[in-house]
């Protein structure tokens, strides 16, 4: 029953969140004559709002969990979805300006089956574009105003903001430099997903509950709630990511084919140097290889390492929940979002 009531509030807070991710763009304003047409489809195409050409179109946008977290939070602690909408989006267009700006740096050449910022308009107009998505982000959290949200909530709202876009950037610095590295350990890779992941769950619960006036104590619990929603999350995209099913997951190729240092892959390392040399010393391409990889690291117990770690984040994140005493609909509807996620194939 909640999971259906989980699906109809989704089915209603997307595309307001999306109505207003739209809205911000469109009040790019300043010399809107001899504003290039082109910049205003690159950000769009991106959101899944327009295709190459500009011409409107909807195509994958991917699970807006983090603004829907937002969402739930402020109504978990008396605050309404309106007053709540300009954080979601936020927190959605924050997210996105890290994945134009990851893309690049990744070399990914697909992102929600579509190919990337950069590959269609190359590297400096993607980068302009993931620092426009940047500033919109800040713009949509300071419409809180608009819905009558006291100035110093925004306020503490935009510090917290800001905080997270620097955990997101040093997570993203470690693991480009982890890419280099051969002696990674399963903690640095905790340690990277902090920021790079967990950070940014962690503020769209906080920012939610900072909407609504909640006091501090439900505040800094929903927060680390999210930080270990966000926590979980990662480490079961970790297990997907290597023994998924590619026609569930979405992806062509599994981390192990991309040479990504994951915390199954670090856990075997960290246990048996023949994982080490034959992974992280050099990439295997071929799939025979690949597949003997993958066969041993799971000998060596880096998938039940993972996910046992998926589950105690899991764990924390609930009794985060609990704490935080959110004990109304919302608050059911942020416990079956949270079970969803641990459970989930793709």
């Amino acid at each position: 029953m909640t999971q259906s009531l989980l699906r109809e509030y989704f089915e209603a807070s997307v595309p307001q969140i999306e109505s207003e991710m739209r809205r911000v763009i469109a009040q790019l304003r300043g010399a809107q004559d001899c504003r290039p047409a082109v910049f205003v489809t690159m950000l769009n195409y991106h959101l899944g709002f327009a295709g190459v050409d500009g011409s409107p179109t909807q195509a994958n946008t991917g699970k807006r969990i983090r603004p829907m977290l937002t969402l739930l939070c402020c109504e978990a602690t008396g605050g309404n979805r309106a007053q709540a909408l300009p954080a979601a989006a936020a927190i959605e267009l924050l997210h996105n300006f890290s994945l134009i700006h990851d893309d690049i740096e990744d070399r990914d050449e697909l992102r929600r089956g579509r190919p990337t910022l950069w590959k269609i308009w190359g590297e400096a107009k993607a980068i302009n574009a993931g620092d426009a998505m940047f500033a919109l982000a800040h713009i949509a959290l300071e419409n809180a105003l608009e819905q009558g949200i006291e100035a110093e909530r925004v306020l503490r709202a935009l510090r917290v903001f800001d905080q997270t876009c620097l955990a997101l950037t040093i997570g993203q610095h470690m693991d480009i430099e982890f890419e280099h590295r051969a002696d990674v350990t399963a903690a640095d890779y905790l340690a990277m997903i902090e920021g790079k992941t967990a950070a940014l769950t962690r503020a769209a619960c906080e920012i939610g509950a900072i909407m609504a006036g909640a006091p501090t104590d439900q505040i800094v619990h929903l927060a680390e709630f999210g930080r270990w929603l966000g926590v979980a999350f990662q480490l079961q995209d970790d297990v997907l990511g290597i023994w998924g099913n590619p026609a569930l997951t979405g992806k062509q190729d599994s981390d192990l084919a991309h040479g990504k240092k994951t915390l199954p892959v670090l856990h075997a390392a960290d246990q048996d140097q023949l994982v080490r040399e034959r992974y992280l010393r050099r990439r295997p391409t071929d799939p025979v290889e690949l597949a003997e990889v993958r066969a041993l690291i799971e000998a060596r117990g880096g998938r039940a390492y993972a996910e046992q770690a998926a589950r105690d984040a899991h764990d924390k994140s609930l009794a985060e929940l609990a704490a935080a005493r959110v004990d109304n609909q919302a608050g059911e509807l942020l416990r079956a979002l949270a079970e969803s996620l641990l459970g989930r194939q793709m």
